[in-house]
């Protein structure tokens, strides 16, 4: 079996006991936005993907990546993960302090977005903390991950909730507050994803039925749930976090 390319320029760095793989553009962009990327209970690696890389490279954007196994990035405890913090904990404790000491970057200058997995996380996070992450995208998020209990009894699901309702009341879609939420938004999904595109779908209209402001893309088609619809639309995500960081950059408090 080949090994997996690793395209720019990534190292590991251990923060509070962790792995983050962290990426450096050959030229970090002027104003110290940096990006915070959160994986999909597969660990893919953002490393793998040309045309994600490619597109931070574009903008000459450091991303920092922890690696929370599959923690589904919640306030639980993921024994895989940790035995004794959450990786929302950790996420808030740990990584946004190590990138404010590596790089001099706090919120408004970080974005945050994630895949499948780490897409839910990311929403997830900017809902309950819209002041720490106004700039926020995820691909392909697994927003209704309590499917997953329903679906499978060894799911690692089952070792952070009792049951598959108490976890449909901690998806980011509950979280959604009418009067508080981040300034920029989007989220994508391929219409070919059997696994996750409806809850996108239902995430859609409930922000267009409480008035507040997002972008989306429900329509594009890439092949389903994978890293190939990632990288389709990578230089999209890439983009729109850049367009919108610059946005609070101009923002009058």
């Amino acid at each position: 079996m080949n090994e997996p390319t690793i395209h720019g320029n990534w190292r590991n760095e251990t923060v509070d006991g962790h792995t983050c793989e962290l990426f450096e553009p050959r030229k970090r962009n002027e104003h110290g936005y940096v990006g915070i990327y959160l994986h999909g209970v597969h660990l893919g690696k953002l490393w793998n993907s040309p045309a994600f890389v490619g597109a931070l490279e574009e903008v000459g954007l450091p991303v920092v990546a922890p690696v929370t196994e599959r923690s589904w990035w919640t306030d639980r405890i993921c024994p895989e993960f940790d035995p004794e913090r959450s990786a929302q904990q950790y996420l808030i404790e740990s990584v946004l302090p190590f990138i404010e000491r590596q790089y001099g970057a706090k919120p408004p200058k970080v974005a945050l977005f994630g895949t499948s997995m780490g897409g839910q996380g990311a929403l997830r996070f900017a809902y309950k903390f819209p002041d720490r992450f106004p700039v926020v995208a995820a691909v392909s998020p697994a927003i209704d991950y309590q499917n997953r209990m329903r679906d499978d009894p060894e799911d690692n699901l089952w070792q952070m909730y009792d049951n598959a309702e108490q976890a449909r009341q901690d998806t980011a879609t509950l979280y959604i507050h009418p009067l508080n939420w981040p300034r920029n938004q989007f989220f994508c999904c391929c219409p070919e994803d059997s696994s996750w595109w409806e809850s996108s779908d239902r995430l859609r209209m409930k922000l267009q039925s409480l008035g507040v402001p997002h972008a989306c893309d429900l329509e594009t088609k890439g092949g389903g749930h994978g890293f190939g619809y990632y990288s389709l639309m990578a230089p999209k995500i890439v983009a729109f976090l850049w367009d919108a960081l610059e946005k609070e950059r101009r923002r009058i408090v």
